[in-house]
């Protein structure tokens, strides 16, 4: 399983979608479920995004600097 398949911590039984990360998605999923009060599920679905958006900008800080590329930030 690639490494954006996988949950954060690892463990199996997620019922968050966990495919190529699509922040839409991801933020979608969060609210439906905080929309039938599962916030338990909730509470994995943004342990899930936060993981993968802290990956997406470390990938996009190596390659800025891989390019000599100034961050915008």
């Amino acid at each position: 399983m690639p490494w954006f398949a996988r949950r954060v911590d690892g463990s199996p039984g997620s019922r968050c979608r966990a495919t190529l990360f699509t922040p839409r998605g991801d933020v979608v999923e969060v609210a439906e479920a905080c929309a039938r009060g599962d916030v338990d599920e909730a509470q994995d679905c943004a342990g899930l995004l936060l993981a993968n958006l802290d990956a997406l900008l470390t990938r996009y800080e190596a390659a800025l600097d891989e390019h000599e590329i100034p961050r915008p930030y």
